[in-house]
């Protein structure tokens, strides 16, 4: 995913949506197309894939996720914390957004609409798994396109530099208990080794390893840096179309049998996007909040970690598992929706800096 990168005190430059990132929801819907058609004409292939597992960790996918994760962590500078102060109350409304609202508001939207809305029109085996996916989604927020939604709206980039890295910095210790927590409450059981060792292979040893190239990159000055994070960009990107093939493939059956189950799915993460996003956007205005930086905040309140969401789901639950398709369901609908955002945010500057309190 195209990011951001900067050294400290430096100004970050503004990206671009990429051409990948502009049409990644027509590439997921392309990897829906492949991956059922791989899944119902070589069988065998997608059954031989997943039987390559280390510690119920399918060794294929965990390479892909590396790939997919380690570019945007990478452009992740942890000395933009330093800058956190300066921004405390946009922080303080993201902070609550995504570790006190977001995971337990779609815990509910999961219970009310899964569990019971639309339970009669999806597999009742699968209810559980589809929950479980949902919290995933909801639990780590995103750490890469939130830069290019930032962009777009005219945020800050130093506040949404510095907020990415906070969030980050978070992640490591505190997904796995949320995640716990939910699915608990949800009474799915936690299978906490798993649980414990996605954290380890899917946070903590990309984030190390990230920070290390990183420092071993800007070493050589920051147009390199630059220039290699730029090739990086479409690997990543074509890493979590490949993963959604395989995905796919194994999901065929459930797919073709229960076609609506997609767009079911979809329902409560599209709630989510607009209660999330609309609550952090309200929040700051009524604390007097900048727009430029009330606008990433509540971009990254409404956004995901999908490409975590989906490593962690498949780990957990497995490729053919509800889990899995619930978090490719985030994947499909984000660019549309946080453009949707991105333009109410925009269209409704006036009104946001017409109701602010006096200073």
């Amino acid at each position: 995913m195209t990011t951001t990168s900067t050294l400290a005190g430096a100004a970050p430059p503004r990206p671009a949506i990429g051409f990948f990132e502009r049409y990644l929801s027509v590439w997921v819907a392309l990897c829906i197309v492949v991956g059922i058609a791989l899944g119902q004409l070589l069988p065998g292939l997608s059954k031989a894939v997943a039987s390559l597992e280390v510690a119920k960790v399918n060794v294929p996918v965990g390479l892909l996720i590396w790939v997919m994760i380690i570019p945007m962590l990478l452009k992740i500078d942890f000395g933009a914390l330093g800058q956190v102060a300066s921004h405390w109350r946009g922080i303080g409304v993201t902070l609550f957004i995504n570790w006190a609202v977001k995971p337990f508001s779609m815990a509910l939207l999961g219970w009310i609409f899964i569990r019971h809305v639309f339970a009669p029109y999806l597999p009742a085996a699968q209810l559980d798994s589809y929950v479980a996916g949902l919290i995933l989604l909801a639990a780590a927020p995103c750490t890469a396109m939130v830069f290019v939604w930032s962009q777009l709206c005219k945020g800050d980039p130093y506040f949404t530099l510095s907020q990415v890295a906070l969030n980050d910095a978070i992640m490591v210790v505190a997904f796995a208990p949320i995640v716990a927590l939910l699915l608990g409450l949800s009474s799915i059981t936690v299978p906490w080794n798993t649980l414990l060792v996605s954290v380890g292979l899917y946070i903590v040893v990309p984030v190390v390893l990230s920070q290390l190239w990183r420092k071993a990159l800007l070493r050589r000055g920051e147009s390199h840096f630059n220039a290699v994070s730029a090739r990086l960009g479409p690997l990543s990107v074509s890493a979590l179309l490949l993963t959604l093939v395989l995905l796919f493939a194994f999901q065929g059956e459930a797919i073709l049998d229960q076609p609506l189950v997609i767009a079911l799915l979809a329902v409560p993460i599209l709630v989510q996007v607009v209660f999330n996003a609309g609550l952090a956007y309200l929040l700051n205005r009524k604390l007097g909040v900048a727009h430029c930086v009330a606008g990433p905040s509540a971009l990254i309140g409404a956004s995901n970690f999908f490409e975590l969401a989906v490593a962690t789901a498949i780990s957990l639950f497995g490729f053919q598992s509800g889990a899995a398709l619930a978090t490719v369901v985030g994947v499909l609908i984000e660019v549309p929706v946080m453009l949707a955002v991105v333009a109410v945010v925009n269209r409704t500057q006036d009104w946001y800096e017409a109701g602010q309190p006096a200073s």
